[in-house]
């Protein structure tokens, strides 16, 4: 079916140059009219360049461009209110992107299917990819458990196996109706949200809808989508649009844990009821303690910061200043050439591979013979990750609680440093040794061990909190 619609394609970006491109590079490839098409960039003040990167390489491309960085619901915004100022039939569409995402070639015109084909449906959205492991399904659209705030993503990183090895170039081109792919998967289905990552919409619905509730980032396309199906629409996501974009898997949550915390708080205020709010807060006291245990305080007390602007009413950006920074992986030998360094843990949840330190261990290792380093391993067997050298020991562990506990309190005071996985942290470990380097794939945060008296300071507000949270 040929369409007349006429479609606004509305991106936000901040400081993503090679990935915006990349995006309208996608979109150049679209099986769908061009002269349908108008696309409208919001740069929320970047300085990587962005804009002239754009402005050089694409005609026929809309800039606002925002004096300051507004967020995601701020950069969207800026887009909806433009689109609302323009005439009715100016648009039949509005179709929202993340800045990271590339687009398949048919990703728009199966949307624009759904909408055309049914005038119940109010939003369609596009099934999400992981760019990173492009043959996994990040989200098939989502549910909302109202009752816990907690996001159900559809088909939750199920694969498609005779994708892998297939670079996403080859694919944004290639037959991916996961319809035929996967079992029991219909063309579309009903959900309760689908992602601003792809998100397509009914320009009437849009602006009876509103603009989104200031959150600055995160559950703001979430509180959208339910106010819209509150109004009676449908919300849809199709298994034949598809978009890839870097999963949250690789992306490890700092500063954002603020707005995640605060704003899921927001979200169940106005769609669900005060037993849902007061669940929430105890959930996000746990995950408080959780990482003041870890050796994250600073990002403990984000989340207590998060309950107490929400009680307080505060929304919008919050000026975030964390005290320890990250540094990219291939600087990590500087921490391992330190003299005052001497002896090192190194568990089985460093993935060494994927994160690319073991060349720098071996090295450093062989520079350095006195350096002594322990390598934890797995009480299930996993690869060893070191090859033989003499500064290397192996150390086992029980399958068993209890002995395993016993044995991280055996070695307490050993060990001048820990390497822990940001993906998947054994939380006694943080104790044992004077300092901690929390690793994910990019990134690495030099920590110092926490502190029994910083647990003894945080617990009578936990306390407080947690009580309140239960009348």
């Amino acid at each position: 079916m040929k369409s007349t619609a006429k479609i606004l394609i509305i991106i936000v970006t901040w400081n993503k140059k090679e990935y915006v491109i990349d995006l309208l590079n996608s979109l150049s490839t679209l099986n769908f009219p061009r002269d349908q098409l108008d696309i409208l960039v919001i740069d929320n003040a970047s300085n990587d360049g962005t804009v002239e990167a754009i402005e050089s390489q694409f005609d026929a491309i809309q800039i606002i461009r925002n004096a300051e960085n507004i967020g995601g619901t701020g950069g969207f915004n800026t887009g909806l209110a433009w689109a609302f100022e323009q005439p009715d039939a100016q648009y039949d569409y509005l179709w929202l992107l993340d800045n990271d995402v590339v687009v398949h070639q048919n990703a728009l015109s199966e949307l624009v299917t759904i909408l055309d084909e049914n005038p119940d449906i109010a939003i369609a959205g596009s099934t999400m990819m992981q760019l990173d492991y492009p043959w996994r399904i990040n989200e098939m659209g989502a549910f909302v458990d109202q009752q816990s705030g907690t996001l159900l993503f559809n088909r939750h990183f199920e694969e498609i196996s005779n994708w892998k090895g297939k670079p996403v170039e080859t694919l944004l081109t290639s037959d991916v109706d996961l319809s035929q792919q996967l079992m029991h998967c219909q063309a579309k289905m009903d959900v309760d949200y689908v992602a601003a990552a792809s998100l397509l919409i009914r320009a009437p619905v849009a602006k009876q809808a509103g603009l989104w509730m200031d959150f600055f980032i995160h559950f703001d396309d979430v509180e959208w989508c339910l106010r819209i199906r509150k109004a009676g629409h449908r919300i849809a996501v199709s298994a034949k649009s598809l978009i890839w974009h870097l999963s949250a898997m690789a992306k490890i949550p700092s500063w954002i844990l603020y707005y995640d915390n605060r704003n899921i708080l927001y979200l169940l205020e106005k769609h669900s009821d005060n037993d849902a709010i007061k669940h929430s807060i105890r959930w996000t006291l746990k995950k408080a303690l959780h990482y003041q245990l870890a050796g994250k305080p600073d990002l403990a007390k984000l989340h207590l910061q998060a309950i107490a602007d929400f009680e307080q009413g505060i929304k919008g950006k919050k000026n975030i200043q964390l005290p320890y920074k990250s540094e990219k992986i291939a600087k990590i030998a500087h921490i391992l050439n330190d003299p005052t360094i001497k002896k090192i843990l190194v568990p089985w949840t460093i993935n060494m591979q994927t994160s690319n330190i073991q060349s720098i261990f071996v090295h450093v290792m062989r520079e350095r013979p006195e350096l002594e380093v322990c390598y934890f391993m797995a009480p299930h067997g996993a690869p060893r990750q070191l090859p033989s050298m003499a500064n290397i020991t192996q150390i086992s562990i029980s399958s068993h609680v209890i002995p395993r506990y016993l044995k991280y309190y055996r070695m307490r005071r050993q060990f001048d440093l820990v390497l822990q996985s940001d993906y998947q942290t054994i939380r006694p470990l943080s104790w044992i040794a004077r300092k901690n380097l929390f690793i994910n794939d990019e990134d690495f945060c030099l920590r110092p061990a926490p502190k029994l008296s910083e647990i003894t300071e945080m617990l009578p507000s936990f306390i407080k909190k947690w009580l309140q949270a239960g009348k």
